[in-house]
């Protein structure tokens, strides 16, 4: 299994930190997850007051000059919004900075504020995204592209460069919790990125056996259909102390996020179940927590990457790089150990 660090880039507003200063210490965690030997960094993206991640490929290309071995992708970029051209374009000119480190994960967005700040229309948020999905695979795949559609002029043997260092840049599917989501990615043969951020992660697996069965039928391998698995989570020492750290600040900011999206306000006694060996969150210390994350695995069928959401707490910038040094000396092990 693959461990990774997804990141909104939080500007972490109320820390008395400066822009500037935020984005520094995020590319020092990056640059710590990379010696660490951790597999992916994953920045999200976001037009908000409260993040820095509206251009996730600059941050991601300022991490590469900077790093050695990590993965470098979105989590995820809005395709939906975006034009797959210069999504294609800016991921592979990533790619030749990264040395063949980079990969796309595509999403819809859970946030719409960008769909009127690019002058989108909610009314066609499915189809927008498969549009362009469409779109970008074609341009992923071949130099010159010719192609039509709704919401993009139309390209007539034009070619799209620069190419990609890899043969083949990966693009992830990221999904929430639709079942056509999971059939596309199933039935196109792209990996799979599950965002589960709340109740229970075995409710998934039907819906990953869809996607499974989908890709079957479609004709691609098992090796091919990789499943990812993205939650909030953090490592401390032990686990009084992870749920210590991690509480206050989750709490705030959930039921801050809460209001807008209409979900009820955090209780202790709902963080405690999201905690507990079936919950979604994976906080707690180094055994427990590849513990919870093989018990994940099992619970969908097997999961090849996961990524922990960790900067959505309040956590400060040592209590974070602290997490990630203790996810690569001690939860990465524990997990290897476990599938051996």
């Amino acid at each position: 299994m693959d461990i990774g660090i997804d990141s909104f880039a939080s500007a972490m507003y109320g820390s008395n930190l400066t822009g500037a200063e935020a984005m520094e210490q995020l590319l020092d965690r990056i640059v710590r997850a990379d010696e660490a030997g951790l597999h992916f960094f994953g920045i999200g993206e976001h037009h908000k007051k409260e993040f820095l991640d509206s251009a996730p490929d600059v941050i991601l290309a300022a991490a590469a000059a900077r790093t050695k071995q990590i993965r470098l992708g979105s989590a995820v970029k809005v395709l939906s919004t975006s034009d797959p051209v210069r999504v294609y374009q800016s991921f592979a000119t990533l790619d030749l900075i990264s040395k063949g480190r980079a990969e796309i994960v595509a999403g819809r967005g859970s946030a719409i504020e960008s769909y009127p700040l690019f002058g989108y229309d909610l009314k066609d948020y499915d189809a927008l995204f498969a549009e362009k999905l469409e779109l970008l695979l074609q341009i992923r795949d071949k130099e010159f592209i010719t192609w039509s559609g709704k919401f993009r002029p139309a390209i007539h043997n034009q070619p799209v460069y620069p190419r990609a260092l890899q043969e083949k840049l990966p693009v992830w599917l990221g999904v929430g919790g639709t079942p056509e989501s999971f059939v596309r990615a199933g039935s196109l043969g792209l990996p799979l990125m599950v965002a589960v951020i709340g109740g229970q992660t075995e409710r998934f697996r039907p819906l990953v056996d869809l996607y499974r069965e989908a890709g079957a039928k479609a004709g691609f391998s098992t090796e091919e259909l990789k499943v990812g698995l993205h939650s909030p989570g953090y490592v401390a020492e032990t686990g009084t102390k992870a749920i210590t750290d991690y509480y206050p600040g989750y709490a705030e900011q959930w039921t801050k996020l809460g209001k807008e999206r209409g979900w009820p306000p955090v209780t202790r006694a709902h963080f405690d179940a999201m905690v507990a060996p079936g919950g979604v969150l994976v906080v707690g210390g180094p055994e427990q927590v590849a513990e919870k994350l093989m018990r994940h695995s099992k619970a969908l069928g097997g999961v090849d990457r996961f990524t922990f959401q960790m900067d959505n707490a309040g956590l400060s910038h040592q209590q974070l790089l602290q997490s990630i040094g203790l996810i690569g000396k001690r939860v990465i092990p524990l997990v290897n150990q476990s599938v051996q």
